[in-house]
C-alpha cells in the first residue's frame, strides 16, 4: 500500500476509536476506558498527521525542525491540559468544558485562515503546477471557499461564546448580570445579515483573505452578542450547543483541508452536542429558540418574603436524626451546592449510615441538576456511590409519595414545586423531582438565596419542609454523627 494508504488506515483507526469512545462514555462503569480509548485515538490521528505530504515535504526543506515544533506543541498543550485536569474542582467542569469548546472553536479558525493564507500564496508562486492548484481551489463557490467561511463564522461564534460562557459560570461580577438591552434582537440581527453577506464574499472572492478575518471579527461579536443575555438557569443547554458549535467547526475545517479524521470527529461531537441539547431542552421544558432569545434567570431577583414569612422551620442535626431514626425509605437529592461543598463523601457515610439501620437509600438525579449534564452522576461516582442507586427523574417521582424522608442537599430551582403548580412562573412546565409530596423534606442549604432562575421556592415554606442551614459538608457529617 502507498503511504497514503495507511495514513488513511490510521485515520479510519483513529474514528473508530472515537465512536466506540462515545458509546462507552454513555455508562459510568465504562466511561473512564471510553476515555482513554478516545484518548489513543487522538494520538493515532495525530501521529498520522505527522506523515501527511505538505509536513514530509516541509521536513525535506527544513530539516527536523517543523517536527520539533510539533512535538513542541503537543507538549506544551498536553501540560496545560493535564494541570487544567488535574487541578480544576469538580465544580469547575462545566467552565473547563466552555473552555474547551472554545479553544476547538479557535483551533478551527486559525486552521482555516492558515491554509487559506497558504492556498493564496501557492497561487501567485513561480511553480506553475502548484499555482494551477491553488487556483482551483480559490475558485468561486468551491467546497474549499465554502468550509472556509463556515469554519471561520462557527469557530469565531464558537469560541467568544465559550468564553463568556465561562465568564457567566465563574459569575465573574461584569457577567454574572444577564444583558438586557430592549434592543440587543436587533443588534444580533444586524451581525447575523453582516456575517451572511461576509459568507457570500468569501466564497464569492476566496482569494480576498480580508473578508474572511472580517467574517473571523463579526462572528466573535455575534458569539458574545448571543451568548450574553443567557440567563443562569439555561447555561447547561448552552453548553450542550457549544459543544455541538465546536464539533462542527472542527467538521468544516476538516473538509478545507481535506482530513477525514477531522471530518468523522467532528461530525460525531456536532451530532452528540445536537442530541444532548434537545435532552437538555426537553429536561428544562424549553425550546431552543426560548433559550437563546428568552432570557431565563435574566430578570431580578423576586423577594420571596411573602412565601417564606412565618413559615420556615429551622431545625438542628438532632432534630432530622430523630426524624430518620423512624424512616424506611430515604431519598437523597443532590444539587449544586452539593458539589460547592464537596459533599459527595459525607453523603455516601450518611447513606452507610441509614442502611446499617435497615433504611433504603436512593438518590434522585435531575437531567439538569447542576450546571451541566451528568454533573451529579460524576460527583456521586467520585464518591463510589454505586450506579444502581442512581435514579433517573421519570422514574423515581412515582415513588415519592411513598418517601419517609426526602433530603434535598443544594438543590433550588429543580425541585421548585412552582414550576407545577404557577403558570406564571418563569419555570412554568419545567419538569422537577417531586420531593414535595415526599411526607418529609429536610432541605440543607446556606441561605434562602435563589437558585439560577432567581425566584422563590415554595417548597422551603411548605408544612412538611424542615431547613437546616449550613454548609452542605458540615451539615451531612454533623447529621450521620448525630444519627450515630
Amino acid at each position: 500500500m502507498s503511504s497514503q494508504a495507511w495514513i488513511n488506515l490510521a485515520y479510519l483507526t483513529a474514528s473508530m476509536l472515537f465512536i466506540v469512545a462515545f458509546k462507552l462514555m454513555t455508562g459510568p462503569r465504562t466511561a473512564v476506558k471510553g476515555n482513554y480509548l478516545g484518548a489513543a485515538g487522538m494520538a493515532i490521528a495525530i501521529l498520522a498527521a505527522c506523515f501527511e505530504k505538505p509536513i514530509v515535504q516541509s521536513v525535506a526543506a527544513n530539516g527536523a525542525w517543523p517536527l520539533v515544533m510539533l512535538g513542541v506543541a503537543c507538549l506544551i498543550g498536553g501540560v496545560i491540559g493535564a494541570m487544567m485536569a488535574i487541578r480544576y474542582p469538580m465544580t469547575g467542569m462545566p467552565q473547563m468544558v466552555a473552555l474547551l469548546n472554545g479553544f476547538g472553536g479557535a483551533a478551527s479558525v486559525l486552521v482555516a485562515g492558515a491554509e487559506l493564507a497558504s492556498t493564496c500564496n501557492l497561487a501567485f508562486c513561480n511553480d506553475p503546477g502548484k499555482a494551477a492548484m491553488a487556483t482551483t481551489s480559490l475558485a468561486p463557490w468551491t467546497q474549499f471557499a465554502i468550509a472556509t467561511a463556515l469554519t471561520g463564522l462557527i469557530g469565531a461564534v464558537t469560541f467568544w461564546g465559550s468564553l463568556v460562557a465561562f465568564a457567566k459560570l465563574e459569575e465573574l461580577p461584569r457577567f454574572k448580570k444577564a444583558w438586557t438591552d430592549p434592543n440587543r434582537h436587533w443588534i444580533n440581527a444586524g451581525l447575523a445579515i453582516a456575517t451572511l453577506l461576509l459568507i457570500w464574499g468569501v466564497c464569492a472572492n476566496p482569494s480576498w483573505t480580508l473578508l474572511y478575518w472580517l467574517l473571523v471579527i463579526v462572528g466573535s461579536a455575534l458569539g458574545c452578542t448571543l451568548t450574553l443575555p443567557i440567563g443562569g438557569a439555561d447555561m447547561p443547554v448552552v453548553i450542550c450547543l457549544l459543544n455541538s458549535y465546536s464539533g462542527l467547526a472542527a467538521a468544516a475545517a476538516g473538509f478545507v483541508i481535506d482530513n477525514s479524521v477531522l471530518v468523522i470527529a467532528g461530525s460525531l461531537v456536532g451530532a452528540s452536542g445536537l442530541i444532548l441539547t434537545a435532552i437538555m431542552c426537553k429536561a428544562m421544558n424549553r425550546s431552543l429558540v426560548g433559550v437563546l432569545f428568552g432570557g431565563l434567570g435574566t430578570t431580578a431577583v423576586v423577594s420571596g418574603d411573602d412565601i417564606y414569612a412565618g413559615k420556615i422551620k429551622s431545625v438542628s442535626a438532632e432534630e432530622i436524626a430523630m426524624v430518620l431514626e423512624g424512616a424506611e425509605r430515604v431519598v437523597i437529592v443532590p444539587g449544586y451546592g452539593l458539589a460547592v461543598a464537596q459533599a459527595q463523601h459525607a453523603v455516601r457515610e450518611l447513606a452507610n449510615a441509614l442502611e446499617k439501620r435497615g433504611c433504603t437509600v436512593e438518590y434522585a438525579i435531575h437531567p439538569v441538576a447542576g450546571r451541566m449534564p451528568g454533573h451529579m452522576n460524576v460527583l456521586l461516582a467520585e464518591a463510589d456511590i454505586p450506579y444502581e442507586k442512581l435514579r433517573e427523574m421519570d422514574d423515581i417521582n412515582p415513588t415519592f409519595p411513598e418517601t419517609d424522608v426526602a433530603i434535598v442537599i443544594g438543590a433550588n430551582d429543580v425541585v421548585n414545586p412552582a414550576a407545577r403548580t404557577d403558570p406564571k412562573s418563569p419555570i412554568a412546565g419545567m419538569p422537577i423531582l417531586d420531593v414535595d409530596k415526599a411526607k418529609t423534606v429536610v432541605v440543607v442549604k446556606r441561605s434562602l438565596s435563589p437558585g439560577f432562575a432567581g425566584i422563590p421556592n415554595p417548597l422551603f415554606a411548605a408544612d412538611n419542609t424542615l431547613m437546616y442551614f449550613a454548609d452542605g459538608k458540615k451539615a451531612i457529617l454533623d447529621l450521620t454523627n448525630a444519627l450515630q
